[in-house]
């Protein structure tokens, strides 16, 4: 024990202290002179290396590209994450692309997020380094480009790694696919032979949905019924090796609610619509080339098919009328075999 009289002043502790600090960064200067950097970056390694070994986290790295391609999971992560922020997410960034309905908040750099799933923590931080271009060999030019490599850092308790290779990363590749969906803005698109891919767009800005829609309303629950069967089951088409498409065939007189009933389905599904008329189609590579065009996860409506590709009665300019069911149903058989 000290007694009053041999207790340092204050002003002593602090003088004493300011010496020590000084001292520190004294002998941290000497030390970076006298120590080659090389020897400094190697024990600095080794002792990053030390802690890794010890600590009981493991870190994924998830790079933008491998050079030559996108990565899909970057991608991914970077969508998903922006649903993620919390209120101490000090940095976002946002984008608006015409094709799309809502604007698209990411991450920046440096930026954490923490995340849970089967109430495992993970936790991502979205990082970017510079890497120097290589000199030109065409003309032995030096150059001083960098090019920002940007990647995403997630780190996890090292007993979850089986569950996020396999289960956690899956899962934020099928929400970002979801979240782009949920985005995604319903175009238009219509035959345009002077384009390079045959397809012109504008945004469908039809509002048609079918809460709007008069129909009866076992018909109404049974179509939505159809058509979410129809897109749940895309890997059985797959598995059975079947073409993953669904056909419908609206028939009425004019201004009974066909066009609308495709908006209607178009905007439930959020899948665009290719307007086809083939009357503008002159032969099958001409079809098949549109068709090849033509995105996935899309509708593609043929009005009038009775009376196109030359399809008429061979006696008579007319279309088919309503009691040529089974000419109708040969037609539409034709055309199926042509589309797949």
């Amino acid at each position: 024990m000290f007694s009053s009289d041999t207790m340092p002043s204050t002003a002593t502790v602090l003088s004493a202290t300011a010496s020590l600090a000084a001292t520190a960064v004294l002998l941290r200067s000497i030390a970076a002179d006298l120590i080659p950097g090389e020897v400094h970056d190697y024990f600095s390694s080794s002792l990053r290396k030390i802690s890794r070994r010890l600590s009981s986290q493991l870190t994924v790295v998830i790079e933008e590209s491998d050079g030559l391609s996108s990565n899909q999971m970057f991608e991914a992560a970077n969508v998903y994450l922006g649903t993620k922020l919390s209120p101490s997410t000090y940095r976002i960034k946002v984008n608006k692309l015409d094709k799309d309905d809502e604007l698209a908040v990411t991450v920046d750099r440096d930026q954490q997020i923490v995340d849970c799933f089967n109430s495992v923590k993970l936790t991502w931080i979205s990082e970017s380094t510079f890497v120097k271009q290589l000199a030109d060999k065409a003309d032995r030019r030096r150059t001083n480009a960098k090019t920002e490599l940007k990647y995403f850092e997630l780190s996890f308790h090292k007993r979850h790694k089986d569950m996020v290779l396999k289960s956690y990363l899956p899962h934020v590749i099928q929400r970002a696919k979801a979240i782009k969906e949920e985005r995604k803005a319903v175009r238009l698109h219509t035959v345009d032979y002077n384009g390079t891919d045959y397809w012109s767009s504008v945004a469908l800005n039809h509002p048609a949905t079918f809460d709007t829609m008069a129909m009866a309303e076992s018909e109404k629950e049974e179509l939505i019924e159809d058509l979410n069967r129809f897109v749940g089951q895309r890997e059985y088409y797959r598995r059975v090796g079947k073409a993953w498409k669904r056909g419908y065939l609206f028939y009425g007189p004019p201004g009974t609610g066909k066009s609308s009933l495709v908006a209607s389905m178009a905007n439930y599904l959020k899948f665009d619509v290719y307007d086809l008329d083939l009357r503008e189609v002159q032969c099958n590579s001409d079809l098949r080339r549109l068709l090849i065009g033509s995105a996935n996860r899309s509708i593609l409506v043929i009005e009038d098919i009775d009376c196109n590709v030359g399809l008429q009665r061979r006696d008579s300019d007319t279309c088919l009328v309503e009691d040529d069911k089974v000419k109708l149903d040969n037609i539409i058989h034709r055309f199926d075999r042509i589309n797949g």
